[in-house]
């Protein structure tokens, strides 16, 4: 069990980094806690972000924007994001765990910590998402998935363009409610393919193979061979390295059928 010395509410962003930037390695932010892993540890201030208005889901100015307070619940139930991106964002959510826990963890909670299980993570990659942070400002998704781990900032919103792309989610898990032994996503914006896969078991990565041979008229088959030839992919108890390399063939080809190519769908 982890104990925290004072638990602070802070009513301004500014409020909020000034305490964080004290010492990053002892104060630690929230948002639903469930993210925050357990064990013998002391926590010299929590500061709790939802006062701040960051769970907003919105729709502007061409963006769909997701605070980072959101909750994955909030997600699967949003109507801006039922109808958008082939029900991709609502979906990607709707296994993860059960509603109980989905109406406590946040969007930040997964994004920010970069896990490698995360559901989010790799279907907000396939969307071209941007990361927003309070110090450091708008960064692709991609590019903050590629850097090193620090929680010294915070995480404002996600962004998604608005623009039209049809988008495909495809998970395999040993269960329903279970985090995925392997997570992919595919969208597609005229000839542009997008394609990330996650659960490898480390974080989502863009497969840019995948998404050229797409672009060039290859296969769903041949992109999901060029995935699984480009990514790395590890054991853990969930599955071993060869399955899921066997089964992103798999995943990439139906996600880009789902997206239109083949002629399995308009």
């Amino acid at each position: 069990m982890y104990t925290i010395k004072s638990y602070m509410f802070p009513q301004s962003l500014e409020a909020a980094y000034e305490l964080l930037s004290r010492d990053p390695k002892n104060n630690v932010i929230l948002g639903g806690c469930c993210w925050l892993k357990m064990g013998r540890r002391r926590l010299r201030t929590a500061i709790d972000l939802t006062q701040l208005g960051l769970d907003r889901i919105e729709v502007r100015d061409g963006w769909v924007e997701i605070g980072a307070c959101a909750t994955l619940r909030q997600m699967e139930t949003a109507p801006e994001l039922a109808g958008r991106f082939g029900g991709l964002l609502s979906r990607c959510v709707a296994h993860i765990v059960g509603v109980q826990f989905r109406n406590c963890a946040t969007v930040g909670g997964s994004v920010y910590s970069r896990f490698g299980f995360s559901d989010v993570t790799a279907a907000l990659l396939a969307l071209d998402a941007t990361v927003v942070l309070y110090r450091q400002g708008e960064i692709p998704l991609a590019d903050f998935m590629a850097m090193p781990i620090h929680f010294d900032d915070i995480l404002v919103k996600v962004r998604v363009r608005d623009d039209g792309r049809t988008a495909a989610y495809e998970s395999l898990r040993r269960s329903t409610t279970d985090l995925p032994l392997l997570a992919v996503g595919v969208s597609r914006l005229d000839d542009e393919w997008i394609v990330s896969v996650g659960a490898r078991p480390a974080s989502a990565r863009r497969s840019a193979e995948a998404a050229a041979c797409l672009a060039a008229g290859g296969t769903p088959e041949e992109a999901g061979e060029a995935a699984a030839r480009e990514l790395t992919f590890g054991t853990d108890l969930r599955a071993g390295a060869d399955y899921r390399r066997e089964m992103t063939k798999v995943l990439v080809r139906r996600a880009a059928e789902a997206c239109g190519k083949g002629g399995e769908q308009a």
